[in-house]
């Protein structure tokens, strides 16, 4: 059987190492000159190695450190050298509280820092006010705010969700972005005892594995970049076909039910085509076929962002805060949203040049588009300010890198997974086709593994892919 794969990033590589391994033959088309999507390595001054799009995996999901480990990156694989966050807020970066479920806390005594006493007495009024009803869905921000109070969401659940999906809290689906937070909300009267009891049962999760605590995120030495190149090389030693700067223009099913893709250079034909393509792109394509998902796929929206990394001689740097960086709420009105203090966080980083000190930030959340029109100078000078401002730092840089990611995070309204069943339902209907990529059921790397080899098991019905991608499917969403 010849599948065609659409889309070179992890998603639709982790659906090619799939259908290799179940015996399918396979053709990767990607329309750009790399592979990896928004996992890209590249490097800064010259010889130090960095990540230009994400940098690290949830590991409490199987799916991406396994996927890691089966193309030979186990050895590879290294946790946080620093543990903590922070947080920019009210005038100062504070240590991140514990005990938090994606910014709601269980204990409002650990918020003392962050929240003002205003704020603190917003909370207290959780366990007397009358159950919120959530119904099938609800905003993250509306939710938390009726609550909890709006300083909770703007000092905390804002700055973290939005380093997941440069999103706006008061719009992001709780059952699709917090599934768990979801959950408790439905089974518990209160909020704060629902993340009281999340954290119970995780506790006693662990004490029954009875093993010490595993780290929460993972990362590769040299750059989380390295995995699609591995997953790459592992799918064209098991005879797949790559090609590069091939972009699909058409995709039309025959009346013998064999696909046929067309590109700028020749036509190909296929038993069955794997999409794993940003929704757009893949709304374009599906046009013609299945219309009903191609009218969901074109409503999805995206978030563009940037990322400036920095390197500065370490003897110029002073002391940094503790910890592995800290993130901005959107209320304090700066231009970053975080910065990673990549040299304190990742032990592979600080070892391969031991003068350097490699920092980065990300500026640009949904609705800020205009922040990419700036020039990469302007970003630069506009990370160096806010740093200044919140760690003292006044060193120039000896190089930066400016890395622009249009469109690269979707995003996930309240109603979203109703419009990803209704997409799945249609796309279920036609035989041998099947949808892959962050912007259906998480868009952290093991979800997007895991939707690749969902997508592989879909198109070749009583293989593994299916079994593989649900292992993780209980555990929280990145």
């Amino acid at each position: 059987m010849h599948v065609l794969v659409i889309g070179g990033g992890i998603s639709g590589l982790s659906a090619a190492h799939q259908l290799l391994a179940d015996g399918a033959r396979v053709t990767v088309l990607e329309a750009d000159t790399r592979l990896g999507g928004k996992l890209h390595a590249g490097s800064v001054a010259g010889t130090a190695a960095v990540d230009l799009g994400a940098e690290s995996m949830l590991a409490r999901r199987p799916e991406a450190v396994g996927l890691a480990r089966a193309v030979g990156l186990g050895d590879a694989l290294q946790p946080p050298a620093v543990a903590g966050g922070a947080l920019w807020t009210r005038g100062q970066v504070r240590p991140m509280p514990k005990g938090h479920v994606m910014g709601v806390p269980g204990d409002p005594a650990t918020l003392g820092e962050v929240l003002s006493p205003d704020g603190l007495a917003r909370i207290a009024e959780d366990a007397r006010l009358p159950r919120t009803e959530v119904g099938d869905d609800v905003a993250v921000g509306a939710y938390v705010a009726e609550r909890l109070g709006r300083e909770v969401v703007d000092r905390l659940v804002e700055p973290l969700l939005g380093g997941v999906y440069a999103g706006d809290a008061y719009q992001i689906s709780m059952r699709a972005a917090v599934p768990q937070l979801f959950e408790a909300a439905r089974d518990e009267r209160s909020l704060l005892a629902g993340v009281r009891a999340l954290q119970e049962r995780a506790a006693a999760a662990q004490e029954a594995v009875g093993s010490p605590q595993s780290p929460v995120f993972m990362g590769i030495e040299g750059g989380i970049g390295r995995l699609p190149m591995a997953v790459a090389a592992a799918c064209a030693a098991a005879g797949a076909d790559i090609r590069l700067s091939t972009p699909v223009r058409k995709l039309r099913r025959g009346p013998d039910a064999a696909w046929t893709a067309v590109t700028d250079h020749e036509t190909l034909t296929a038993d069955a085509v794997v999409l794993a393509l940003p929704a757009p792109s893949a709304a374009r394509l599906l046009t013609a076929e299945v219309p009903a998902a191609a009218g969901e796929l074109e409503r999805i929206e995206y978030a563009s962002m940037a990322l400036v990394t920095l390197a500065f001689r370490r003897a110029e740097t002073g002391e940094l805060p503790a910890g592995s960086g800290f993130l901005v709420p959107p209320v304090e009105g700066r231009s970053i949203k975080a910065s990673t203090f990549s040299t304190h966080k990742w032990g592979w980083v600080a070892a391969q040049d031991p003068s350097l000190c490699v920092l980065r930030t990300s500026l640009g959340r949904i609705g800020e588009e205009a922040v990419l029109a700036r020039d990469d100078a302007e970003l630069v000078e506009l990370s160096l300010r806010d740093l200044h401002a919140a760690t003292g730092l006044a060193a120039r840089p000896v190089d930066s890198l400016v890395t622009r990611w249009y469109g690269g995070l979707p995003q996930y309204p309240v109603g979203h997974l109703d419009r990803v069943a209704r997409i799945e339902a249609a796309v279920g209907a036609v035989p041998g086709l099947a949808l892959a990529g962050a912007a259906f059921e998480g868009v952290g790397i093991p979800a997007c593994v895991a939707s690749g080899r969902r997508a592989a098991g879909r198109v070749l019905p009583g293989t593994t892919g299916t079994t593989l991608a649900r292992a993780g499917e209980k555990s929280e969403r990145e």
